[in-house]
C-alpha cells in the first residue's frame, strides 16, 4: 500500500490552492475509465447525444474541461440555459450542457436536441443521475434521452480514492505521511462529495491551528 501511495504522489503535482483541470491531473481508474475513453475517442461515437453522469465532485467538470482542450466546444450551465442561447450553438461542433437535473424546461431542451440533430452536431449532457432516470413528461424528449450513449462515473475504487485524497490535499498545499493517507482511505466514506468536505475541513483546521495535521485530528474529523 505504501509503495502505491508513493507512486501516486509522483503523478500528482502541487498546484497550490487552485484546482487544476489539466489532462495530467485527471487520475484514471476503473471508476471513470469508460467515460474518459469515450470522450477521448471523439468523433468516433455511435450516437451524437452523450450523457456523462455521476455523483457531485466525481470529476465530470474536469473531464469535460479536458475534452474542451482537445476538441473545440461551447459549454452552458443547464440551470442558466435559455432560448437566446440556442443561437450560440452555431459557434462550435460540440455543445456541452452541464449539471442537468429534474428542474428544467423540457420543451427548450427538446428544441436544443432537435436543432443539433439537424445541424449534425454533438451534445454532451452531464448530470448526477442518468437522464433516462429523470421524470420526463414530454414524450418526444423522453424518446431522445433513451437514444443516448450513457457514461457513468462510478463510486471511487481503492486506487482512485487514494489519488483523490492526495490530489485534493495537494491543491490545498497539505502533505500527509503515507501512514495517515492509508488510515484515511480505510475509514472515510467512499463518496466524492465526502472526500471534498473532509479535505476542506482539514484545510480549515490546518490554517487555524497553523501546525501539522495529526492522527488525533484526522480521527476527530472522520467521526
Amino acid at each position: 500500500m505504501e509503495s502505491k501511495i508513493k507512486d501516486l504522489r509522483q503523478l500528482i503535482f502541487n498546484f497550490g490552492h487552485n484546482k487544476s483541470f489539466q489532462k495530467n491531473d485527471f487520475f484514471i481508474s476503473e471508476s471513470n475509465y469508460f467515460a474518459y475513453e469515450l470522450l477521448m475517442s471523439w468523433p468516433k461515437w455511435e450516437k451524437k447525444l452523450i450523457n456523462v453522469y455521476g455523483a457531485k465532485s466525481s470529476g465530470k467538470t474536469h473531464l469535460l474541461e479536458i475534452f474542451k482542450q482537445k476538441n473545440r466546444a461551447i459549454k452552458f450551465e443547464a440551470m442558466n440555459f435559455c432560448k437566446d442561447d440556442l443561437d450560440k450553438t452555431n459557434l462550435e461542433q460540440n455543445i456541452i450542457l452541464e449539471n442537468l437535473d429534474n428542474n428544467f424546461d423540457e420543451n427548450l431542451i427538446y428544441t436544443l436536441i432537435d436543432l443539433l440533430e439537424k445541424q449534425n452536431k454533438y451534445l454532451i449532457i452531464t448530470s448526477k443521475i442518468s437522464i433516462n432516470l429523470m421524470n420526463i413528461k414530454l414524450p418526444d424528449l423522453k424518446s431522445r434521452f433513451k437514444n443516448c450513449l450513457n457514461a457513468e462515473i462510478k463510486k471511487p475504487d481503492d486506487l482512485l480514492l487514494q489519488a483523490l485524497i492526495i490530489k485534493n490535499l495537494s491543491d490545498h498545499q497539505i502533505f500527509l505521511d503515507s501512514k495517515l493517507i492509508n488510515f484515511i482511505c480505510k475509514r472515510i466514506t467512499r463518496s466524492y462529495d465526502n472526500i471534498t468536505e473532509f479535505i476542506c475541513t482539514i484545510d480549515k483546521i490546518s490554517l487555524k491551528k497553523k501546525k501539522p495535521i495529526s492522527l488525533k485530528i484526522i480521527k476527530e474529523i472522520l467521526k
